[in-house]
């Protein structure tokens, strides 16, 4: 049995492992010859995704960076923190390197002989191929405008601005921080010892240059005697729910399927979610002795839509929530998320909201 997976992100990469692994010839098609990760960008992989990593698709445990305290402030309490999430003992979650996970998904496909990496770009080319199960994870795709144009989107009218910082060292650089300004979140977000990355959504109109980002990571830096800021990258930030999951054996995933705000670092991980799942209902089928058909789209669509609108909804919530409390003149809002956060049954609820999803 032969699958497509249209895209050669991390999601179609690390889709097309755990593919493989099932004895499924898998063809990833790309109109890119050579995609190369942007050095400044990073993931964060909650610690139930982790152990699914390095048990179902490949160890991953050398190219992680564990965080295991967050501390979240406001422009207004920028010298106490609002919400304080700590377990010393082990990692909330984990900080990774796209182009690092990108190099080691590649390395293991390229060992396989049931790996294909070819460049059909027009999609009646794609139909014409016998293929059991089509997944579009390439929101520019032919197949995208065609068959996945209805979605439920929203514009934050922001930029996230991304790059890595090198600093002294710092023995137990475990704590990531976060900041609600009055311009967006910006996250501190450890790598190692001696790096951390940068993400700043700056509601802004005019790009920012390099002299600016410096600026603006110089007064907002909570604990590091930075080094050097390496170059800076940015990207729009928007949100999106598509409709209607899939189009008879063509099946939308990744970010075509929904994409939510960076604030919590949580969109790679609703894709593994989702991944998951999808290798759970391939299984069904194949254990039972039935080829992969267009139902697997169905069951799909039926046991994830609503549990990935309710949590992206949530993350908009939460995005929504500190740009309030960063454009009116109260301090009733960071009292109450104080009180929240200081409650250890709710504490642990967010805990498992991030780590398991909905």
């Amino acid at each position: 049995m032969k699958v497509c997976i249209i895209g050669d992100g991390l999601v179609s990469l690390t889709l097309a492992n755990v593919l493989i692994q099932k004895e499924l010839a898998v063809d990833i098609l790309s109109g890119k010859k050579d995609n190369k990760y942007d050095k400044s960008r990073t993931l964060g992989i909650s610690k139930s995704n982790i152990d699914y990593f390095n048990n179902q698709i490949t160890n991953i445990e050398k190219i992680l960076w564990k965080i295991k305290n967050i501390k979240i402030y406001t422009e207004k309490n920028s010298q106490e923190e609002i919400l304080k999430f700590n377990n010393d003992n082990q990692q909330i979650f984990s900080i990774i390197k796209n182009d690092e996970l990108q190099k080691k998904l590649n390395q293991k496909l390229k060992k396989s002989k049931l790996i294909h990496f070819k460049r059909i770009t027009d999609y009646k080319d794609i139909l014409k191929q016998e293929y059991k199960l089509i997944i579009n994870c390439d929101p520019k795709h032919q197949i995208t405008k065609k068959f996945f144009s209805n979605n439920m989107s929203k514009n934050y009218n922001s930029y996230a601005y991304t790059t890595i910082i090198n600093h002294k060292k710092i023995t137990s650089n475990n704590t990531a921080f976060q900041n609600f300004t009055n311009n967006g979140p910006i996250a501190f977000l450890p790598i190692s010892e001696t790096h951390t990355s940068v993400v700043y959504s700056m509601r802004v109109k005019n790009n920012l240059n390099s002299l600016d980002i410096k600026k603006i990571i110089k007064k907002y830096n909570p604990v590091y005697s930075i080094k050097k800021i390496n170059n800076h990258s940015r990207f729009q930030l928007t949100s999106s729910n598509l409709r209607k999951y899939y189009k008879n054996n063509i099946l939308a995933f990744g970010d075509l399927l929904h994409k939510i705000h960076p604030l919590a670092g949580q969109g790679f991980n609703m894709s593994l979610r989702d991944i998951k799942l999808l290798s759970d209902l391939i299984d069904e089928k194949t254990n039972l002795g039935l080829d992969i058909d267009n139902s697997i789209c169905k069951d799909f669509q039926k046991n994830s839509k609503d549990k990935n609108y309710l949590f992206s909804t949530g993350i908009d919530w939460i995005y929504e929530f500190f740009n309030l409390e960063s454009r009116i003149n109260s301090n009733l809002l960071n009292k109450s998320v104080k009180i929240i956060g200081k409650n250890k049954i709710i504490n642990n609820i967010f805990k498992k909201f991030a780590d398991n999803g909905m």
